[in-house]
């Protein structure tokens, strides 16, 4: 098994092995791996202050934690919206701040760090990114959060030793994040892998949020396989949420509404207490 290698090789840093307690990311006190499971919440991109704020209030209200926002979309089209850039990024750090949420969104090019590191209070690894290892190894040297999603067709060891190039630089607050592979199922976005979430949680100890968004690419989808994914163990949910996803610039089909959001974390609150936490 391609696991072998992180399960056998003890002195590697994401290993359980060297270190057994469970790793807590504190993003502003929110606690990414203690009791409470944190939810991520907000638009695939920021679109305008306004959407954003609007957005932000009700997600919040409805008990999410940290607000997402896309500044740089990296997209499959070159005529595809890409974002707004440094402006997205200050809409992103004003609403954040006086919704008093902390903030995550995308960094896609290691040339932008200095830049990105002043608006966010987490930097989000895409898909595309995992391998990017002279990325992976600035970011290490960084003392700010990461959180690296799960390549399109990464196994879990190349995923967890995309994680040992940001430790091994000195920055071990990384938090996992499992988005789905690309699979030969045309009726979902990706297949959502939460067996992996499991194994990670079992041979690591860095926290494992979960994206059911870009899991399923459905809509109706997405509260399963949130449900599922607490009973999984994950430490966290990160969706997205649009006020009217029939609108949005970009993944319209897996938004929720803000009505939507609602409804899943009533429908996650009794999942996370059988499991010994709570999502509020």
């Amino acid at each position: 098994m391609n696991q072998l290698l992180v399960k056998e090789n003890s002195h590697l840093l994401v290993s359980r092995a060297m270190h057994p307690q469970n790793t807590q990311v504190n993003i502003k006190g929110c606690i990414v791996g203690g009791e409470k499971t944190v939810v991520v919440a907000g638009p695939c991109a920021i679109e305008s202050e306004e959407l954003l704020k609007e957005t932000a209030f009700k997600v919040r209200a409805a008990g999410a934690s940290i607000l997402r926002g896309g500044a740089y979309k990296p997209r499959t089209s070159p005529y595809s919206f890409q974002g707004h850039g440094e402006e997205g990024l200050k809409i992103l750090a004003r609403v954040g701040q006086e919704m008093n949420m902390p903030v995550v969104t995308e960094l896609m090019d290691s040339q932008d760090i200095e830049l990105v590191v002043d608006y966010t209070d987490v930097l989000q690894v895409g898909a595309r990114n995992m391998y990017n290892y002279s990325l992976l190894k600035k970011l290490g040297r960084l003392d700010k959060p990461v959180l690296l999603k799960r390549g399109i067709s990464a196994t879990i060891e190349e995923w967890l030793l995309a994680a040992e190039y940001i430790l091994a630089g000195g920055n071990h607050q990384v938090i996992m994040c499992e988005r789905g592979l690309r699979s030969a199922e045309p009726w979902t976005r990706n297949t959502l892998d939460l067996s992996g979430v499991a194994l990670v949680k079992e041979i690591s100890h860095l926290p494992v949020m979960v994206d059911p968004s870009h899991g399923t690419g459905v809509r109706s989808l997405v509260n399963p396989m949130a449900r599922a994914a607490l009973a999984a163990g994950a430490d966290g949910i990160m969706v997205e949420v649009h006020p009217h996803p029939e609108k949005a610039f970009s993944d319209g089909p897996q938004s929720l509404t803000p009505k939507g959001f609602s409804q899943l974390m009533r429908e996650l609150d009794p999942i996370a207490r059988a499991c010994g936490r709570r999502v509020k």
